[in-house]
């Protein structure tokens, strides 16, 4: 690993990482890799933020009720809301492990954000974490006003895995004729095969190591399904009439290369991008707050993106 890519305080925080010398993900059953992950995953993160209403529901889901969690900065508002799908390679990760991220992109942008938890794989294999989150989009569409939200004004947003199914959602909300106001794509992936130049770059002692992508991939999908634009949204034939994006990517994370052409891709297409590359940091430098100061200018990009979007 060459630390000269990354700024003092991250090469700092990975040394220490390193030290605790705590198990890969790869080396983990599904089970164990979820309990390390929910274990760790706050503990970078900024302390979660008092709101004025937090509160568990469920959402119809094609397997079955959906967990998910609502997040106002404000009790009694018909506020615009973001559906928030979590990373963790489709394998890991859920209300718990996200819910001081989604706390920040309520306070900050002043909309409702909705967290959802997806069935995860490998219990539940591709496309099942799709249809969850396309079935939570068109629900909350259709019923925010249940909830007291203004469901005319309405973005998504995830992070890596989740940035993947927030992108995936964007193409079926322009597909159905849902008005999409933002697609909120933090270090998502967006190719069929780990393979870019960046994934070379960064395969090991950047904080996702190339094992672990793949571990996750296989966890999630089969090789032959891997073309499909809903693993790898970068392969749908259109990206035309999407809703304008904002993408936040790391420079030392695999995925930054799959992140910027998608940025293009969508450019390309005539679609509105905000484009943040954080210099020096790697993949999840967005749940570390209480570290690195990129963490905060992160979420600050966010929520004002969200903010303009979703404005009356």
């Amino acid at each position: 690993m060459d630390s000269s890519l990354l700024t003092p305080r991250m090469a700092a925080l990975l040394e220490r990482i390193h030290r605790a010398r705590r198990p890969a993900f790869h080396t983990l059953s599904p089970r164990e890799a979820r309990i390390a992950y929910w274990a760790g995953a706050e503990i970078l993160d900024l302390p979660r933020a008092p709101l004025p209403r937090v509160e568990d529901f469920t959402i119809p889901g094609p397997g079955g009720a959906l967990p998910a969690r609502l997040y106002a900065p404000v009790a009694d508002a018909e506020l615009p809301l973001t559906l928030y799908l979590h990373g963790g390679g489709f394998t890991i990760g859920g209300l718990e492990t996200h819910d001081s991220l989604c706390r920040q992109l309520a306070l900050r942008s002043g909309a409702a954000v909705v967290s959802l938890d997806y069935r995860l794989a490998p219990e539940h294999r591709f496309p099942a974490a799709v249809e969850d989150a396309l079935a939570a989009l068109d629900w909350l569409a259709a019923n925010a006003q249940t909830l007291g939200l203004d469901g005319r004004r309405l973005a998504v947003g995830g992070d890596s895995a989740g940035g993947t199914l927030a992108a995936v959602s964007a193409l079926h909300a322009r597909d159905v004729g849902l008005p999409l106001k933002l697609q909120l794509l933090v270090t998502p992936g967006t190719t069929a095969h780990a393979d870019t130049p960046s994934h070379e770059r960064f395969a090991e002692g950047f904080l996702l190591d190339r094992e672990t992508v793949a571990w996750f991939f296989n966890q999630y999908i089969d090789a032959a399904q891997r073309d499909d634009w809903r693993f790898a949204p970068l392969n749908a034939e259109d990206h035309g009439d999407l809703a304008p994006a904002c993408l936040i990517l790391a420079e030392a994370d695999p995925l930054v290369d799959e992140g910027v052409e998608y940025a293009d891709r969508l450019r390309a297409a005539g679609v509105p991008v905000q484009l943040e590359l954080f210099r020096g940091v790697t993949h999840d430098f967005i749940k570390m707050g209480r570290t690195i100061p990129e963490a905060l200018q992160a979420l600050d990009a966010c929520a004002k993106a969200l903010k303009e979007a979703l404005q009356p």
